[in-house]
């Protein structure tokens, strides 16, 4: 029903008011009484064959929400109520900041994609920990991560310090943490991933980590369009700094193979053209590292034979977003059933 009837209706409309519409009618229908409970007895599958512990946390499946849906932490129990195993939201920075000028998001329909060049646009971190507060441990908890970054106008020598502010604020109330040094929205960001100030970064928030009662995992957003030598280095910095793992990948900034009006808009692509470079970064951190640490894969899962690739390949965990907006949330489901069809 998703495909054939509200997909073609939600995709008339301005992509970024329909993630909004979406959102406040998702809202409307976990507030109907009983209705949260249908939800999840029609998306959720719950088995203890797709339990996953990972970098110390358990996840009751290995199917996520990607950073970039939930940036203000404002739909995580809704949404978790679809069956996603865990939540992340974000990219959070110190400040509140509008983003990039509208408009900045593009559906690619003929290559079941999207560009987007948000540009990092949220309320400020201590907004979102606001709505985090209401995420007690215990029964009912959401899995969260917290995907930080810097503010716009923060120059990269100090960027450091935002990602620690983000870091302390979030420390309490999210379950594990990811740096966000690969967008390609923010100008001069992805400088970040050079070797240097990318040890200096993680390196500083593993020492603040340590200093804490108990230690938070720290995984890296990279790239998919770094080089071999690259991804190395990244492998060398995982070991140096002792980081819990890493997310493979963000956004892509090529358009190789795009057949639709919008390909030349700017931003970072996501959807069906990334899988392939998403998997081989993922194959290739995983062999090089001989599987030293924890993988997510993400990027143009857009099936459940999909997820399986990613996870083959040698990710621990996934997550969706591009896939999830084009198939919807049935993809969820039909992921941990062909997980545990697998086994």
């Amino acid at each position: 029903m998703y495909k054939s009837l509200i997909r073609p209706l939600l995709f008339k409309f301005d992509p970024e008011k329909i993630h909004h519409f979406t959102f406040s009618s998702i809202r409307f229908l976990n507030n109907i009484p009983g209705m949260p409970g249908v939800l999840k007895s029609v998306y959720n599958v719950t088995d203890p064959r797709l339990e996953r512990e990972v970098f110390g946390l358990k996840f009751k499946n290995p199917v996520g929400l990607a950073a970039g849906m939930d940036k203000d932490a404002k739909l995580y129990k809704e949404l978790s109520a679809l069956g996603f195993g865990f939540i992340e939201i974000g990219t959070l920075t110190p400040k509140p900041q509008e983003g990039n000028p509208k408009q900045r998001l593009f559906r690619l329909r003929e290559d079941s994609a999207i560009i987007n060049r948000m540009g990092f646009n949220n309320g400020g971190v201590h907004d979102a920990v606001e709505r985090l507060k209401n995420n007690p441990k215990g029964k009912g908890h959401v899995l969260i991560g917290g995907n930080i970054g810097k503010n716009k106008v923060t120059p990269n020598e100090d960027a450091v310090s935002d990602y620690e502010i983000c870091f302390d604020a979030l420390y309490d109330y999210v379950d594990y943490f990811v740096v966000n040094v690969s967008s390609p929205n923010t100008p001069n960001l992805r400088e970040l991933q050079d070797k240097e100030p990318l040890t200096k970064l993680l390196q500083t928030l593993q020492d603040k980590n340590a200093a804490k009662p108990k230690q938070k995992p720290i995984l890296l957003k990279i790239a998919p369009d770094l080089t071999d030598e690259q991804l190395l280095d990244i492998i060398d910095i995982i070991k140096t700094t002792g980081i819990a793992g890493v997310i493979a990948t963000n956004t892509t900034i090529s358009r190789e193979g795009l057949q639709s009006e919008n390909k030349a808009e700017m931003g970072g692509l996501s959807g069906k053209p990334l899988a392939k470079r998403s998997t081989e970064v993922i194959r290739f951190l995983s062999e090089k590292s001989n599987k030293a640490f924890p993988i997510i894969g993400v990027g143009g899962i857009h099936s459940a034979d999909d997820a399986i690739e990613k996870l083959e390949a040698g990710a621990s965990l996934i997550q969706l977003y591009t896939g999830f907006i084009y198939e919807g949330p049935g993809l969820i489901k039909a992921i941990n059933k062909r997980i545990l069809g697998s086994k």
